[in-house]
Protein backbone atom coordinates (compact mmCIF):
# COMPACT_ATOMS: atom_id res chain seq x y z
CA UNK A 1 0.00 0.00 0.00
CA UNK A 2 2.94 2.37 0.54
CA UNK A 3 3.54 2.44 -3.22
CA UNK A 4 -0.03 3.58 -3.74
CA UNK A 5 0.48 6.45 -1.31
CA UNK A 6 3.64 7.43 -3.17
CA UNK A 7 1.77 7.50 -6.49
CA UNK A 8 -1.13 9.49 -5.00
CA UNK A 9 1.31 11.95 -3.42
CA UNK A 10 3.17 12.43 -6.71
CA UNK A 11 -0.06 12.98 -8.65
CA UNK A 12 -1.36 15.48 -6.08
CA UNK A 13 1.97 17.33 -6.06
CA UNK A 14 2.02 17.50 -9.85
CA UNK A 15 -1.55 18.77 -9.93
CA UNK A 16 -0.67 21.38 -7.28
CA UNK A 17 2.10 22.66 -9.53
CA UNK A 18 -0.32 22.76 -12.46
CA UNK A 19 -2.93 24.63 -10.42
CA UNK A 20 -0.33 27.10 -9.19
CA UNK A 21 0.87 27.69 -12.75
CA UNK A 22 -2.73 28.13 -13.89
CA UNK A 23 -3.22 30.74 -11.17
CA UNK A 24 0.02 32.53 -12.03
CA UNK A 25 -0.42 32.53 -15.80
CA UNK A 26 -3.86 33.60 -16.88
CA UNK A 27 -6.34 33.03 -14.08
CA UNK A 28 -5.97 36.66 -12.97
CA UNK A 29 -7.33 37.79 -16.36
CA UNK A 30 -10.23 35.35 -16.15
CA UNK A 31 -11.10 36.49 -12.62
CA UNK A 32 -10.72 40.18 -13.51
CA UNK A 33 -13.31 39.77 -16.27
CA UNK A 34 -15.60 37.41 -14.39
CA UNK A 35 -15.69 39.40 -11.14
CA UNK A 36 -15.34 42.93 -12.58
CA UNK A 37 -16.55 45.59 -10.16
CA UNK A 38 -17.23 43.14 -7.31
CA UNK A 39 -15.50 43.62 -3.97
CA UNK A 40 -15.15 41.91 -0.60
CA UNK A 41 -14.04 43.21 2.74
CA UNK A 42 -11.02 41.31 4.01
CA UNK A 43 -9.50 42.24 7.38
CA UNK A 44 -11.25 45.58 7.28
CA UNK A 45 -10.05 46.43 3.77
CA UNK A 46 -12.20 46.40 0.65
CA UNK A 47 -10.45 44.46 -2.11
CA UNK A 48 -11.49 43.46 -5.63
CA UNK A 49 -13.15 40.04 -5.57
CA UNK A 50 -10.85 38.90 -8.39
CA UNK A 51 -7.82 39.57 -6.18
CA UNK A 52 -9.34 37.76 -3.19
CA UNK A 53 -10.37 34.74 -5.26
CA UNK A 54 -6.95 34.54 -6.92
CA UNK A 55 -5.40 34.42 -3.45
CA UNK A 56 -7.90 31.77 -2.36
CA UNK A 57 -7.14 29.66 -5.43
CA UNK A 58 -3.40 29.92 -4.73
CA UNK A 59 -4.05 28.91 -1.10
CA UNK A 60 -5.77 25.78 -2.40
CA UNK A 61 -2.75 24.90 -4.53
CA UNK A 62 -0.32 25.66 -1.69
CA UNK A 63 -2.16 23.47 0.82
CA UNK A 64 -2.50 20.72 -1.76
CA UNK A 65 1.28 20.69 -2.18
CA UNK A 66 1.93 20.66 1.57
CA UNK A 67 -0.37 17.72 2.03
CA UNK A 68 0.99 15.85 -0.99
CA UNK A 69 4.34 16.04 0.80
CA UNK A 70 2.58 14.77 3.92
CA UNK A 71 1.37 11.80 1.90
CA UNK A 72 4.98 11.06 1.01
CA UNK A 73 5.66 10.87 4.74
CA UNK A 74 2.73 8.45 5.04
CA UNK A 75 4.23 6.34 2.24
CA UNK A 76 7.62 6.21 3.95
CA UNK A 77 6.12 5.31 7.32
CA UNK A 78 3.77 2.74 5.77
CA UNK A 79 6.75 1.11 4.05
CA UNK A 80 8.80 0.95 7.23
CA UNK A 81 6.07 0.28 9.77
CA UNK A 82 2.72 -0.56 8.19
CA UNK A 83 -0.25 0.28 10.39
CA UNK A 84 -3.92 1.13 10.22
CA UNK A 85 -3.11 4.57 11.65
CA UNK A 86 -0.67 5.34 8.85
CA UNK A 87 -3.20 4.37 6.20
CA UNK A 88 -5.96 6.31 7.97
CA UNK A 89 -3.62 9.32 7.99
CA UNK A 90 -3.19 8.95 4.25
CA UNK A 91 -6.92 8.81 3.64
CA UNK A 92 -7.49 11.86 5.85
CA UNK A 93 -4.83 13.88 4.02
CA UNK A 94 -6.27 12.81 0.67
CA UNK A 95 -9.83 13.72 1.71
CA UNK A 96 -8.54 16.99 3.10
CA UNK A 97 -7.01 17.85 -0.26
CA UNK A 98 -10.22 17.08 -2.07
CA UNK A 99 -12.44 18.99 0.33
CA UNK A 100 -10.18 21.92 1.26
CA UNK A 101 -8.34 22.61 -1.98
CA UNK A 102 -11.13 21.29 -4.18
CA UNK A 103 -13.74 23.53 -2.58
CA UNK A 104 -11.49 26.57 -2.99
CA UNK A 105 -10.97 25.75 -6.66
CA UNK A 106 -14.70 25.29 -7.26
CA UNK A 107 -15.68 28.35 -5.21
CA UNK A 108 -13.30 30.68 -7.03
CA UNK A 109 -13.96 29.34 -10.52
CA UNK A 110 -17.75 29.33 -10.18
CA UNK A 111 -18.33 32.18 -7.74
CA UNK A 112 -20.67 29.93 -5.75
CA UNK A 113 -19.66 30.96 -2.24
CA UNK A 114 -21.59 28.13 -0.56
CA UNK A 115 -18.55 25.96 -1.33
CA UNK A 116 -16.78 27.93 1.39
CA UNK A 117 -18.74 25.85 3.92
CA UNK A 118 -16.91 22.73 2.70
CA UNK A 119 -13.40 24.18 3.10
CA UNK A 120 -13.22 23.88 6.92
CA UNK A 121 -14.28 20.22 6.72
CA UNK A 122 -11.20 19.64 4.58
CA UNK A 123 -9.16 21.45 7.22
CA UNK A 124 -10.46 19.09 9.89
CA UNK A 125 -9.38 16.12 7.76
CA UNK A 126 -5.93 17.70 7.44
CA UNK A 127 -5.69 17.98 11.21
CA UNK A 128 -6.87 14.41 11.70
CA UNK A 129 -4.38 13.20 9.10
CA UNK A 130 -1.42 14.89 10.76
CA UNK A 131 -2.54 13.64 14.18
CA UNK A 132 -2.88 10.09 12.90
CA UNK A 133 0.51 10.30 11.23
CA UNK A 134 2.07 11.40 14.51
CA UNK A 135 0.28 8.61 16.37
CA UNK A 136 1.45 6.05 13.81
CA UNK A 137 5.03 7.29 14.08
CA UNK A 138 4.95 7.12 17.89
CA UNK A 139 3.36 3.67 18.13
CA UNK A 140 5.73 0.89 19.12
CA UNK A 141 6.91 -1.18 16.18
CA UNK A 142 5.31 -4.57 15.88
CA UNK A 143 7.78 -7.44 15.89
CA UNK A 144 8.15 -8.94 12.42
CA UNK A 145 7.23 -12.55 11.75
CA UNK A 146 10.90 -13.45 11.27
CA UNK A 147 11.85 -12.47 14.84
Amino acid sequence: MHRSWTVVAAVLAGLAVAMGAFAAHGLDKVFTEKYAGQTRTVVGETVPLAKKFLGDFKTGAEYQMYHALGLLAVAVLAAQRPSKRAHAAGWCLLLGCGLFSGSLYVLTLTGVTKWGAVTPIGGVFFLLGWGLLAAAACAPAKPSASQ
